[in-house]
């Protein structure tokens, strides 16, 4: 038996979402890649949510993917749709989000994770979330941002249908212009600045004008402050505005799709964050967000799944979306049956909460995924057993209060850490005899602090054989 847990004292970085559950071996669809799996083991190791590998994670999300991917193939044939989901804090949305940004990826979409937030992204002004959208984009090819790989993309691909149509290297260039008018055409109606860009930034390629090429590609993803001989040279004026920002959006989904491209995949996360700003703020960004949504429901956006995520408390509070009537009717679903009937097709969807269970399922598909990379996998998987494994849950979820809910990222740092990290490294060491948990204030997220509040972690002990 371990010494009892030490009182914790609290606050911290990084919010964290869980992760899905499995119970299977992490190869269970084939050996897992060394570069993979490092990945997914040191985001955890910094309570982190990992930026890929998701799926060697989230078996828990079996019920959803039928429907969501059914969705993501409506959307790569050019259809729109928008999503919400709804969850408590820790019940999972970013890792959900990540989770079918990854799905979305490998069926060829670009993908954009944008942080609702009053100060850097205000929802009330689209013209920062187009900017925030475009400095994330990131595709199977390119890292954020890939909006100028997307670009050059779309020219190479245009001459190449050129080419095919028969142009001459000497009428190339008109070619090249022409269909590139006819593609924009839509979005020329909208938004004629969009593809007054473009030629401007193909200009100064074709000139060598590496400087102005980057400027205009700036004022292209909603970057202020651009240069106004840049500007000028390109044949554009001002900075990108609200309103602006739809045509703009209409704009990168043509080039997307030109490209090569799948569609767009786009995440609004933390939109609670609305609740906490001004009234006045709040009023404009939830009609931002109806806005939006009617929209995507118009067909305007052709290739674009927009999802958002936030709390219960955001969706079905005063301070939140039900305080703009014709968004609290959009969003409208029915959520007073089983959570195990609800309807993935709909336009919200409800995260479960993490219990015990799952909490010690997640950690046994941890354990099997770090001792599959171990120097000496039979001996992390002996030291730190099921049992083991399932009281070192048990002790992270009562140092929280007993809050379930809100212990993986803790207990999954603490494992990776603080255990199998030290398993893998001393041979002498067992978590049993030398490890005692602790909890310090600089571990622990605010909700994490809030739960902790509830009860005294001295009354909470890891109680090991």
């Amino acid at each position: 038996m371990v010494p009892p847990i030490s009182p914790c004292a609290l606050v911290a970085p990084s919010r964290w979402e869980t992760v899905g559950v499995s119970t299977d071996s992490p190869g269970r669809n084939g050996p897992v890649s060394a570069a993979r799996r490092r990945d997914v083991i040191d985001a955890l190791r910094r309570g982190a949510v990992p930026e890929s590998g998701l799926d060697l994670l989230a078996t828990g999300l079996d019920r959803f993917q039928s429907a969501l991917d059914a969705e993501l193939d409506a959307v790569a044939s050019g259809a729109s749709v928008f999503k919400a989901v709804r969850g408590e804090y820790g019940s999972g949305k970013t890792f959900f989000a990540r989770w079918l940004g990854e799905r979305a990826k490998r069926r060829g979409f670009a993908v954009a994770e944008i942080q609702v937030s009053e100060t850097e992204t205000p929802l009330h002004k689209l013209e920062t979330v187009y900017r925030r959208l475009t400095e994330r984009l990131t595709t199977p090819g390119f890292p954020p941002s890939a909006l100028r790989p997307v670009v050059d993309a779309w020219f190479y691909a245009l001459e190449e249908d050129a080419l095919a149509a028969g142009a001459s290297e000497e009428d190339l260039p008109a070619k090249v212009e022409r269909l590139m008018t006819d593609r924009l055409t839509e979005v020329s109606r909208h938004a004629p600045s969009f593809a007054t860009a473009l030629r401007g930034y193909r200009a100064a390629l074709e000139s060598g004008d590496e400087a102005t090429a980057s400027a205009v590609m700036a004022w292209l993803g909603g970057q202020p402050h651009v240069a106004a001989a840049a500007r000028r040279s390109a044949g554009v004026r001002g900075d990108l505005d609200h309103f602006g920002a739809l045509g703009f959006l209409q704009g990168l989904l043509t080039v997307l799709r030109d490209s090569g491209h799948a569609g767009l995949f786009v995440v609004l996360d933390e939109v609670e964050t609305l609740q906490r700003v001004r009234s006045d703020a709040r009023d404009k960004a939830l009609n931002a967000l109806r806005q939006l949504i009617d929209e995507v429901h118009s067909g305007r956006f052709p290739g674009l799944y927009l999802l958002i995520t936030g709390t219960p408390a955001f969706y079905d509070g005063r301070q939140g979306v039900q305080r703009l009537a014709p968004l609290a009717q959009r969003l409208a679903t029915d959520f007073t049956t089983d959570p195990r009937f609800d309807n993935p097709r709909a336009v919200q969807l409800r995260l479960p909460g993490f219990t015990l269970d799952s909490l010690i399922g997640l950690g046994l598909t941890i354990r099997d995924l770090y001792a599959s990379g171990a120097s000496s996998a039979e001996r992390v998987k002996e030291i730190t057993d099921d049992v083991y494994v399932a009281d070192l849950a048990k002790a992270v979820g009562g140092a929280l209060g007993g809050k379930v809910g809100v212990a993986p990222r803790l207990f999954l740092k603490k494992l990776v850490g603080d255990v199998l990290d030290r398993v893998d490294q001393f041979e002498d060491f067992d978590p049993r005899k030398h490890y005692a948990l602790t909890v310090n204030a600089s571990e622990l997220t605010e909700v994490e602090r809030n739960s902790a509040a509830v009860d005294s972690a001295d009354d909470v002990e890891l109680d090991l054989p």
